[in-house]
């Protein structure tokens, strides 16, 4: 592709992705909703008139790590240690549920082979923790007893999710499953996990004190970004997906980390938030272009709709999505009303679902039509819950 095209294809995508996402949020739908739509209508589905080619989706990786980076960043550690049972329970139930009945369906229902079905029900178990914030602010809910169990679980189920996508990552480099690779990957992880962090606060600790002294703008997210790339450089390296190192990063950057047997190590509360500031703008350029990456793979037209396959499969695994999510809150001792909103807040998928499903469509584990019915039931978790939410909330109150 030449330099001119590229450039205008990166101007139709990022300009077409705000568009797309002013108008989702105008009708209260998520924005990530409208960059997916963005990708569809630019892509094959509709009017063909882009395609992801290495360039873009190189600069949709970046954003994919820069997502889970500002994921971890955004995870408040200590709301675990406040969480209580109820988040543990809710989290556990709601991880090992969907993943269970996902996988169920697709192996012995579907037929799909083994690596497929661990797949869908790896992606079955995630929990968009940022739509699940937004909708509980918008009811007020964030501090009161059922916002802090929600936002106590979905902080454990990002943590098992990524740990998940990690395994499942050296699944699909493998082209098989294996208990060594098992092993393998948790080895890592808790390595990653122990270390990394530990080298990134005291790289923050460092940059904090060039920063004080420095005479030119911008050392903050130059070193940010540079510090994002070489932990997902490192993930690689060690067997993990780059979107660990990113996710690790931002943990350890967060305004407090705990760290085995205890020890906390500490950021300073105003350099936390500069942080968290500055990286804001670089991390909404990137991510939407990893949204609309996704709409661009998508190609309903070679989609065989009169199949019952496709619409069987959607409607079932979306039953499957809200089932498992609240089958989690079963064993939490409170009412149902209570166990009801718990459940439906962890049900939306949304941008953690996607990088489960492109993780399975780029390692050539999902084809298009399953691919295509996983981006459906992600979208569907992702616009019908907090509109039911509302709903319920209007309609018989606070639990």
């Amino acid at each position: 592709m030449e330099t001119h095209t590229f450039f205008l294809h990166l101007l139709t995508i990022l300009i077409t992705a705000r568009i797309f996402a002013e108008i989702a949020v105008r009708m209260k739908s998520p924005s990530v909703i409208g960059e997916l739509l963005a990708g569809v209508a630019l892509g094959p589905s509709l009017f063909g008139w882009l395609e992801p080619d290495q360039v873009i989706k190189l600069l949709a990786e970046i954003g994919i790590i820069l997502l889970l980076f500002e994921v971890g960043l955004e995870t408040d550690v200590r709301r675990l240690a406040h969480a209580g049972r109820k988040a543990v329970i809710v989290a556990f139930g709601g991880f090992v549920a969907p993943f269970v009945l996902g996988f169920s369906l697709s192996f012995w229902l579907f037929e799909l082979s083994l690596l497929v079905s661990l797949f869908i029900g790896g992606t079955l178990t995630a929990t968009s923790i940022g739509i699940t914030i937004r909708v509980l602010s918008d009811l007020k809910r964030q501090q009161e007893t059922e916002g802090q169990v929600v936002l106590g679980a979905a902080v454990i189920d990002d943590v098992l999710g990524v740990i998940l996508l990690a395994i499942l990552y050296e699944f699909s480099v493998d082209g098989g499953v294996s208990l060594g690779s098992v092993g393998k990957v948790m080895l890592f992880v808790g390595a990653f996990f122990i270390l990394a962090p530990v080298a990134a606060k005291l790289m923050s600790h460092l940059i904090r004190r060039v920063d004080a002294v420095s005479t030119i703008p911008g050392l903050i997210p130059t070193t940010m970004v540079s510090l994002v790339l070489f932990f997902a450089w490192l993930a690689h390296a060690i067997g993990a997906p780059e979107l660990l190192g990113g996710f690790a990063a931002g943990l350890a950057l967060s305004r407090r980390f705990f760290l085995p047997f205890g020890m906390a190590l500490r950021n300073s509360e105003e350099f936390a938030h500069r942080i968290e500031t500055q990286m804001k703008p670089i991390i909404h350029l990137f991510t939407p272009i990893f949204f609309v990456t996704i709409g661009l793979s998508l190609n309903f037209r070679e989609i065989d709709w009169s199949s019952p396959f496709i619409w069987s499969f959607a409607v079932l695994f979306f039953g499957v999505a809200v089932l498992g999510k609240l089958m989690g809150t079963l064993f939490i001792q409170d009412s149902w009303k209570m166990r009801g909103f718990v459940g439906m807040a962890m049900v939306p998928r949304g941008e953690v679902g996607l990088i489960f499903a492109e993780l399975g469509r780029a390692g050539g584990i999902f084809n298009n039509e399953i691919y295509t019915g996983m981006v459906i039931v992600i979208a569907l978790t992702t616009l019908l819950p907090p509109l039911v939410m509302k709903w319920a909330y209007a309609k018989y109150g606070a639990p």
